[in-house]
């Protein structure tokens, strides 16, 4: 594989993450919202675990969700992890 073919592999890997993973793609209308998220409804890594989805228990204070910014203390949550 030569230097431009590495590149555009390497740049590819990226989008295909970000698309992958909306958590990890900047969005200036959501926010992290700890304590909101039921078992197995996590939105990314958390407390131990590498992937969304692995949430153990309901409403765990280490656990978030990406809500609309604003919403989280409506929602009973908190802006950092309990």
């Amino acid at each position: 594989m030569d230097g431009k073919q590495l590149i555009l592999a390497s740049a590819m890997t990226a989008v295909l993450a970000l698309a992958a993973n909306p958590a990890l793609a900047a969005d200036a209308s959501k926010e992290k919202c700890y304590g909101v998220a039921k078992a197995g409804s996590n939105d990314c890594a958390a407390n131990g675990h590498s992937c969304a989805g692995m949430a153990k228990t309901d409403f765990d204070g280490k656990e978030w969700k990406l809500v609309a910014k604003g919403s989280c203390l409506q929602l009973k949550g908190s802006l950092t992890p309990r």
